[in-house]
């Protein structure tokens, strides 16, 4: 059995304002056997595309490799939009060392909402893939059951799109600064985007709207579909 950790820390900045949410990179990412088009950060395998998604939207000229600039380049990215990232994952166990979200077994996750109320401009949770089992979103429902919070439907078009109130606590001037009393409730959208990974190609080609589109234009294809969803985020 793989003990697969999570190689990297959740990467929150003071001001970051969206969080993309998804579950562990591949093992190969905790051993250190990295591929020569791989990049040594969050989302950085050759095999997922978010990075480049987020090139084509905005025309980075990123580097696909093993370099420490190709590392920067994606905070430096990060960082000017105001955008994190903090996967649920903590650690599980592999039978098999692939990938795959359904092999992992003996789950531990983050904690996610521990975040969000250590970093107070967060609005967005941008989950890499729907509610399939052992998915971002899928743990993060499970997650917030220990709040006693729920997700509530906004837009069940794709990328389906949920929110939920989260406690705010504020110093008030009639009581002494340490002391906090709770005063209202923060809105955090929840976004399901569709899954960066290959796998996710015959999910997007069922897709009523994909179907559309291709119909309209042959050369239209799932990488395509994907850029014009995360446009909207990114």
């Amino acid at each position: 059995m793989f003990k697969h950790k999570h190689p990297y820390k959740p990467f929150i900045q003071n001001d970051t304002k969206k969080l993309i949410v998804g579950t562990l990179p591949p093992p190969r990412f905790s051993t250190g056997e990295l591929l020569e088009k791989d990049v040594n950060f969050c989302y950085g395998s050759y095999y997922n595309s978010l990075w480049l998604f987020i090139d084509k939207i905005h025309d980075l000229n990123l580097r696909y490799d093993n370099s420490q600039e190709a590392i920067e380049q994606r905070k430096q990215f990060l960082i000017k939009n105001k955008i994190g990232v903090c996967d649920i994952v903590e650690s599980a166990e592999r039978e098999k060392m692939d990938a795959s979200d359904l092999g992992m077994q003996n789950i531990k996750l983050r904690d996610v909402i521990g975040y969000l109320k250590q970093y107070p401009n967060i609005d967005t949770l941008l989950f890499t893939g729907g509610n399939s089992k052992n998915g971002p979103e899928y743990f993060f429902r499970k997650h917030i059951r220990n709040y006693n919070i729920k997700l509530e439907l906004v837009s069940n078009e794709i990328p389906r799109i949920h929110q939920f109130k989260l406690p705010v606590k504020s110093s008030t001037s009639t009581l002494l600064s340490t002391d906090l009393v709770e005063n209202s409730l923060r809105i955090i959208k929840t976004v399901s985007l569709t899954s960066g990974s290959g796998a996710a190609n015959i999910s997007i080609s069922r897709i009523p709207l994909y179907k559309q589109l291709k119909a309209k234009n042959p050369k239209f294809n799932t990488f395509d579909f994907r850029v014009m969803q995360y446009r909207e985020f990114f």
